[in-house]
This record gives C-alpha cells, structure tokens and sequence, in this order.
C-alpha cells in the first residue's frame, strides 16, 4: 500500500516562499501593507503547492473566526425536511450563503435553534460561545425576536436580520414582499380581475402584513374594492383549504386567488378541483414562494419568486464588510420576481360584466 500524500500546509507554502508564517497569514487574509511583490511570490508557492487556505490558518491573525452562522427555528425545520413536500428554504439559503462565503474565504455554519424555548439566550449563546462567529444571519421570524437580536446586540456581534423591517441593531433586511405582492395583484388587474381575493400567512411574521398591504395598495390604485376578499391562514396546507373554500363560498366569488404561500396555493388549486372549477378558466391562482412542487402541479402555478439564496448571499457580504463598510442604508431590499407559468388567464366574462 503506497504512502498517503501528505496535506499541505500554511508552513510548507512558508518555507517554499522563503517567508514567515505570519507574511503567508496576511496574504491569505488580503490584509493591507504587503507588498506587491511578496504577495505574488507567495500567491505562487500557493498556486504551485495546491495549498487550501484553512480556517485555522486565517485565524491566526486573532481578529476574526472566518465563520458565519446562519440559524434557523429547530422544529419547523425538522417538521419541513419531514414533510417532504418541496420546502426548500434551507436549500436555497445554504446555496446562496455557503457559496459566498466560500469565494470571501469564509465558511457558513447552519444551525438548528429552539427559538420558542425558554432558554433561548443559553442556547444561542452557547453556539455563539463554540463558534465564535464573525457574523449570524436570523431568519424569519425570530429576525424579529427581540431575545435573539438582543443577546446579539449584546454581544456585539454583526447580524442581518432576514424578513424585518423594524428599527434597531443589525441589517434589517426584506425580499419586497409589498412590491411582489403588488406586482401579482397588477398582473391579474391586467388579465380583467376585478375580484382578486388575497389569502395571508400567519400573524406571526411582519411579512404576511406586508404582502396584504401590497395588494391591498393594488386594488386601490385600481379602484376596486377588497374588503371582503381576505382570508388568513397559517402558510399551510390545511389552513389554506379553509381559507380558499370560504372566499370561493362567497356570494360574488373571486375569479383569482393570491396565496401567501406554495401551501396554500396547493390548496386553492385542490379545492377548485373539488368543485368542478377549472384552472385557469374559471379561477386563477396566484402562489408565494416558487418552491420546486408548482412547476409540477397541473397546471403549473404562477408564482411570485421568494428571492432566497439571492439575499442569503447578500447577507452575507455585508457581514463580512461591515467592518470595512459600515452598516448599509436599510431596510436592504432584495427583490424577486414573477414567474407566469399556465395558472393565470384572461378573466371569465361575468367578472367585467
């Protein structure tokens, strides 16, 4: 059996550029005041060694871990990954983040946090302690959890806050979700929809405001009422069912639904289907989120495109740069799009009658 081929080393690429272990350290951390020269000669003993810079190695400056955390609530993601149901908002966030991190020289760190315990701060802080983080990107809507921004706050450490809006410390950071929301409601105003109904997700988080406002704002600039046409659920299945069969219970109908969520929208879609109505001929629908299932349903729903790997990047390159930069104007806005797939069509006559 041959010999395994030794790793290289922070030490190797030393002593192949003839220089100390700290000169490699600054170049490999693209710290100021080295000079161009000494930067080429060890970039070159890198390029020829094949040598990966490793975390312990850019630690060794002392000033910064190289690490972001990004956390997210334990049992819902759990209950998400069991369900199997083409949730893929850890996905989509480990894709965005991991690899932008990866090209700043850094790393990300997923982890999973009882955000409803009462031992919160001890079980934050205890991740907090072990990985001593850079930066933490929180998502919604323990973004907005005064326990959780706080004990960061505390600890002075950068944080973005994904899904709020509130003042305060860290980078509040939204997805638009007023704009997309809007954006939906125009493109069925555009179809002839003048009873466009609105199914919200839960209380719980700013943004299910935030989407009502937007198609609220819609329906006004269009002149049309829509104070009957909102229901609430819970961005789930069930909750959408309930939601979906009471505004199609309604004496004047709507002939398009906007669902705050992939869920739901799956829902409205089951419960059009229960009672004989085509999609899209009789009732559009309209999804949040994008998820992989809406490609597959039939038809295929439109769906306003949550824009999350996108603003998992952007989290976090202003958490590596916040110390360079600052804290950028806010909210930061990283807006999606929509995406008119076979669930949207011209509205049925008696709705412009």
């Amino acid at each position: 059996m041959g010999r395994r081929r030794q790793s290289v080393t922070i030490k190797h690429v030393a002593a192949d550029a003839g220089v100390s272990l700290q000169t490699v350290s600054r170049v490999i951390n693209n710290e100021p005041n080295v000079r161009p020269a000494m930067k080429e000669r060890v970039q070159a003993s890198i390029d020829k060694l094949g040598y990966v810079p490793s975390i312990a190695a850019q630690r060794m400056s002392g000033s910064r871990s190289y690490l972001i955390l990004a956390i997210n609530d334990r049992d819902r993601t759990i209950a998400d990954w069991r369900a199997r149901d083409g949730r893929d908002w850890v996905d989509q966030m480990l894709l965005g983040g991991m690899l932008t991190a990866a090209e700043r020289g850094y790393r990300m760190i997923f982890e999973l946090v009882d955000t409803h315990s009462d031992h919160v701060e001890r079980e934050l802080g205890a991740a907090i302690a072990a990985l001593q983080p850079d930066g933490v990107i929180v998502t919604p809507p323990h973004s907005e959890n005064p326990q959780i921004t706080g004990l960061l706050a505390e600890r002075g450490i950068p944080f973005a806050r994904i899904g709020s809006k509130a003042e305060g410390p860290g980078i509040a950071m939204t997805m638009g979700d007023e704009l997309l929301a809007a954006k939906a409601t125009d493109h069925l105003i555009e179809l002839g929809h003048t009873r466009i109904g609105f199914i919200a997700g839960s209380d719980e988080y700013s943004l299910s405001g935030w989407r009502v406002d937007g198609w609220r704002e819609a329906m006004a600039n269009a002149e049309l009422a829509c104070d009957d046409l909102l229901e609430r659920g819970d961005f789930g299945f069930e909750s959408g069912l309930v939601a979906a069969r009471a505004l199609l219970d309604r004496e004047a109908a709507p002939t398009a639904i906007i669902a705050s969520s992939d869920q739901m929208a799956l829902a409205t879609l089951e419960v059009a289907k229960e009672r004989g109505l085509d999609v899209p001929r009789d009732l559009s629908i309209v999804s949040f989120d994008n998820t992989p299932v809406v490609r597959f349903t039939t038809p295929a729903l439109t769906a306003l495109d949550q824009p999350i790997a996108r603003t998992a990047a952007r989290a976090v390159e202003l958490l590596i740069d916040t110390r360079k930069n600052g804290t950028p104007e806010q909210p930061v806005v990283v807006e999606g799009e929509l995406v008119v797939r076979g669930s949207t069509a011209r509205a049925p006559s008696r709705s412009s009658s």
